[in-house]
C-alpha cells in the first residue's frame, strides 16, 4: 500500500511538472509573437512620424501619477499599458511610493501577451494587434 501511494505521488508530480512545462513553453511562444507585433508597431510608428512621449505610471489605487524614464506610446485611453520606443511592453501601474513622487517610478518591461487583459478583472480583453492598429490609425490625435 505504501509503495502504491509513493508511486502515485511520483506519477502525479511528474504530470504536474509536465503541464507546467507545457504552459511555460506556450507562454514563451506567445510572448515571442507579441514581441514581433510590438517591434513592427515601433517601426510603423517611426515611418508615420509618431513621436514617442514620456510615459507616466499610476499607483495601483489610482491616487498618484508618477513620471518615468520610459518613452513610448500609450495603447489604451486609460494609459494603463504602453509600447516603449525600445519595443518593450509596459504595464503602467505601480505600487504607491513616496520616493517615486520625487524621483519617478521605475518601470520594467512586462512579458507581452497576444490578448491584453486576458485573465484580468479590469476592462475587456482585447487583442494586442487591435490595440496597436488603433494606435497607429489615431496618429497624433491619441487622447
Amino acid at each position: 500500500m505504501q509503495d502504491e501511494h509513493a508511486a502515485w505521488l511520483a506519477h502525479h508530480r511528474q504530470a504536474v511538472a509536465g503541464r507546467a512545462a507545457a504552459l511555460e513553453a506556450g507562454r514563451t511562444a506567445e510572448a515571442r509573437q507579441a514581441t514581433a507585433l510590438l517591434e513592427e508597431f515601433v517601426r510603423k510608428a517611426a515611418e508615420r512620424g509618431l513621436t514617442p512621449h514620456p510615459l507616466t505610471a499610476t499607483s495601483y489605487d489610482g491616487r498618484w501619477t508618477y513620471k518615468t524614464r520610459v518613452r513610448g506610446w500609450y495603447l489604451k485611453a486609460n494609459r494603463t499599458v504602453a509600447a516603449g520606443e525600445d519595443g518593450e511592453y509596459y504595464v503602467l501601474t505601480v505600487p504607491a511610493s513616496l520616493r517615486a513622487r520625487f524621483t519617478g517610478a521605475d518601470l520594467s518591461p512586462s512579458m507581452p501577451r497576444l490578448i491584453v487583459g486576458a485573465g484580468g478583472g479590469d476592462g475587456e480583453p482585447i487583442p494586442l494587434r487591435d490595440l496597436l492598429d488603433r494606435r497607429l490609425e489615431a496618429g497624433a490625435r491619441w487622447p
